[in-house]
């Protein structure tokens, strides 16, 4: 993109577990970053690298200020209501996930921000066959209200896509694991990685059955994922499947246990619902040249080098 680092990228949901990292990353490749979450500092803070604004997307006014006030070049967009809260409370998820998108895209058109790219989800794709390997043209199920918002946003960005010519690009990810997730409803994300230097003993909960397949990826991975399609000029897709790792849930537990003898992964007897198990993603791996590191191997070298 061309003077893709004279301008700021602004990094929706940046107080977020991708968002953090990701936001590091963008500064580490030059660019200044607009970093906007609703939970932001209690004052807006900014230095060389960036700006650190709290902001609710859902509030269009303020989302204006934001944009009038920086020059803006490209949008990261990942702030969502994630799916347990979503279903607890359907109208601020639809307030944050669908206006407040829709707010950044319209926006975006009017001030002519060049790419939109999209933090969307494997969950649009609903429940698949076990053996079934998903593809971008794969049709559409989602079994939830976040996967219904996010496949809703993706066709919103087409529509300004081919409407107005606005650069949208969704990456449709899978369950990010990695240090610092901070989840209550799937703390194991972290906990895999967090407790591997455990010298007491720990457990920690896993509520799917054994031969269960899970579509993970590291958080880092996810990040540079984000970080490439902000940094290519021309975009041969709108949508891509994240490179993601097909890990039997069997198989996770006896890798962490091995890792650390003192850790007890106790599973449960809950399924994959409403996310494919395999997903074929070469469109994206082709295009860019991308392998995910595997989540066993990302484990195994986090247990050599301990805590950073």
């Amino acid at each position: 993109m061309e003077n893709q680092k004279t301008d700021s990228v602004l990094v929706t949901g940046a107080r977020g577990f991708i968002g953090r990292v990701v936001c590091k990353l963008l500064q580490l490749d030059g660019h200044r970053v607009v970093a906007l979450d609703q939970l932001g500092a209690s004052e807006d803070r900014g230095d060389a690298t960036g700006r650190e604004i709290q902001c609710d997307i859902s509030d269009a006014a303020r989302l204006q200020d934001v944009f009038e006030a920086e020059r803006i070049g490209a949008i990261l967009h990942l702030a969502a209501v994630l799916p347990t809260a979503a279903q607890r409370d359907p109208m601020r998820a639809t307030q944050v996930n669908v206006v407040g998108s829709q707010n950044l895209l319209e926006i975006a058109r009017r001030i002519g921000v060049r790419r939109v790219i999209f933090g969307s989800s494997l969950s649009v794709y609903g429940s698949c066959a076990a053996d079934e390997r998903v593809r971008e043209t794969h049709r559409p199920a989602p079994e939830d209200l976040y996967g219904a918002a996010k496949l809703y946003v993706e066709r919103l960005g087409e529509a300004y896509r081919e409407r107005d010519g606005l650069e949208f690009v969704a990456l449709r990810i899978g369950r990010v694991v990695g240090e610092g997730a901070h989840s209550s409803t799937s703390a194991w994300r972290s906990d895999i990685f967090e407790k591997l230097q455990a010298n007491d003993p720990a457990e920690i909960a896993l509520n799917f059955v054994p031969q269960e397949r899970l579509l993970l990826v590291h958080v880092a991975d996810v990040s540079r994922m984000l970080l490439l399609l902000l940094q290519r000029p021309r975009l041969s897709h709108m949508i891509y499947n994240a490179p993601c790792d097909s890990v039997i849930v069997a198989e996770l537990k006896r890798t962490v246990e091995s890792l650390n003898p003192k850790i007890l992964v106790k599973l449960g007897n809950e399924i994959a619902e409403g996310n494919p198990r395999q997903l074929d993603s070469s469109r994206f791996e082709q295009e860019f040249g991308f392998r995910a590191v595997p989540v066993l191997d990302q484990l195994k070298q986090a247990a050599s080098i301990g805590p950073v």
